[in-house]
């Protein structure tokens, strides 16, 4: 059986995942099992690096704050602030301090600008999205700076009477920032805004100035007014987005934090699928957002099961979508030791690569009858793959060991 593993496992690299796949997808999905470690994220550049000049690729999107991630596109098409500056304020989750991450930004401004003095005509510039929601483990972001943009967008380019509001309306229903980002609110619903009156009052006005914005889509677009018009789009989805994440805090039905992680991801999806519009993408998450199977984790002792926004995608984009796993064999420096072999990542630490991809279905094919056990992680923030799931991937990308840097 290993032998048979063996013959299909190959090096891993553009032409080998594209091996895997029918056609080039519009989107390419590559999922990690834990964050963290600069070994995957050094892994997930290389293998960009590969798609941009062998596939046409042009985008990148990985699970950052998409308003915080404004800033880095900013910088890698147009120069815009300081390398600096972009990892201080264009991540969140802390990612902005990750080498690996500062190595992709600098790579991705330097190919921008190789062509020659002027940089590369628009359309072949790389881009950047961070895809989640303004959101962390703790709290949501205020819902002002998606609401009192998209607000500004329109009220340039329409006439007053048409729009639902004024800025001071929203300003006076906002309040203070520090009333929707109460981290107390995560765990204690009576402290969240999210169903007060003023923030019922929010969501009518978002969904008005949503539909505005649609209403002018006919308009013809330059390349520049096309990417304001992106934006603008983006603030909308953001803005109805948090406002319902606030709605679901302040929720206190069993329901509750099963409605939280899946408003999460469907503001992922939709994310998603306005990259997918530009053209080819490689997107990189955790597994669990990227997988087609259900999602699934514990929360407060109870088990929480939603659709992911690799699900949501793969649902709209059909084969266009293709998302490849990343299983690991150690990381030593948190726990997880060699793993046992009559697991999935016990089967693939057998073979003598450092990193391979392989199949899933040709894997499952070498598989037989055999089932693998699941493994146990012995430490919380790492994910073993499921093999009953084994069938849900177009491939699954193997690293033997995560050093500690």
């Amino acid at each position: 059986m290993v032998t048979d593993i063996k013959d299909i496992a190959h090096a891993v690299g553009a032409t080998a995942v594209m091996g895997l796949l029918p056609a080039r997808p519009r989107m390419l999905a590559l999922g990690e099992p834990t964050h963290g470690e600069d070994a995957l994220l050094d892994l997930r550049n290389e293998l960009f690096r590969q798609l941009v000049e062998q596939e046409g690729y042009r985008t990148i999107a990985i699970e950052s704050d998409c308003l915080t991630g404004l800033a880095v596109d900013d910088y890698v098409t147009a120069g815009t602030g300081t390398l600096d500056e972009v990892m201080e304020r264009g991540f969140s989750h802390g990612w902005g301090a990750s080498a690996a991450n500062r190595e992709l930004v600098r790579w991705m401004r330097a190919y921008n600008v190789r062509a020659d003095n002027d940089g590369r005509p628009a359309s072949e510039r790389l881009r950047f999205a961070g895809f989640d929601g303004p959101l962390e483990i703790t709290h949501a972001a205020s819902p002002r700076q998606a609401l009192t943009a998209l607000h500004g967008h329109l009220a340039a380019r329409v006439d007053a009477d048409l729009l639902p509001c004024t800025a001071e309306t929203l300003d006076r229903l906002l309040g203070t920032d520090d009333r929707w980002t109460d981290p107390a609110a995560m765990t204690d619903p009576s402290r969240s805004v999210g169903q007060s009156a003023e923030a019922g009052q929010l969501r009518l006005l978002a969904d008005d100035l949503v539909a505005l914005l649609d209403a002018l889509t006919p308009h013809p677009f330059t390349a520049a007014s096309r990417d304001d018009w992106d934006r603008a789009r983006l603030y909308g989805r953001t803005a109805t987005g948090l406002l319902r994440y606030h709605r679901w805090m302040a929720d206190t039905s069993p329901a509750r934090m099963t409605r939280l992680v899946g408003v999460r991801d469907q503001m992922m999806a939709h994310n998603l699928l306005a990259v997918a519009e530009r053209g080819p993408a490689l997107v990189h998450a955790h597994n669990a957002h990227l997988q087609r199977a259900k999602s699934s984790m514990r929360m407060g002792g109870a088990p929480v099961e939603w659709w992911g926004a690799g699900a949501l995608v793969s649902a709209r984009l059909g084969a266009e979508y293709a998302f490849v796993a990343t299983a690991l064999g150690t990381i030593r420096h948190q726990g997880v030791d060699t793993p046992p072999p009559d697991t999935l990542e016990g089967l693939l630490y057998a073979l003598p690569e450092d990193r391979c991809v392989i199949g899933a279905p040709r894997l499952a094919t070498a598989l037989g009858g055999t089932r693998p056990v699941p493994r146990v992680s012995p430490w919380f923030g790492y994910a073993p793959l499921d093999p009953a799931h084994l069938a849900d991937s177009d491939g699954i990308v193997f690293v033997k060991d995560v050093p500690q840097r």
